[in-house]
């Protein structure tokens, strides 16, 4: 199965049930004008045998990861910062953020993260996605 992954796309292991990280991964959706990013939950199937692949502990995470096979993994605020960058545009703007220590980008990180189902509220699900980006996710 993780073989079969595409290659040649950068791909979005994110919280299915997270209101926020739903509405992020749509606005990636969007913005992913060259098709570079396919997207999987953190819980699916491929998405734990992404984790056991670099080595992340689920249990320990449930921070957005962005995975370029073959290459490099990301997590936190530097998953987003790096998104972010390959998106281009005013997006590769907040790039910018890459000056910050990592430390101090995954503490900002990790509060809103703390606090996101308060704020965003939570699904009982994971999306379905439509028809059309259905071909986006894993």
């Amino acid at each position: 199965m993780i073989e079969q992954l595409p290659k040649d796309k950068k791909i979005v292991l994110f919280d299915g049930v997270c209101n926020l990280c739903d509405n992020v991964v749509n606005k990636v959706i969007v913005a992913d004008r060259r098709d570079q990013f396919r997207f999987t939950s953190l819980n699916s199937e491929i998405g734990q045998k992404i984790l056991q692949q670099i080595g992340v502990d689920r249990t320990q995470t449930d921070s957005i990861i962005l995975y370029i096979p073959g290459e490099a993994y990301y997590v936190k605020s530097q998953a987003a910062l790096m998104i972010a960058k390959y998106l281009g545009g005013w997006y590769s703007l907040l790039s910018i953020f890459m000056i910050l220590p990592t430390k101090l980008a995954d503490s900002l990180y990790d509060y809103i993260a703390k606090n996101r189902y308060k704020w965003y509220g939570k699904k009982d699900t994971c999306m379905i996605p439509s028809p059309s980006i259905r071909k986006k996710f894993l």
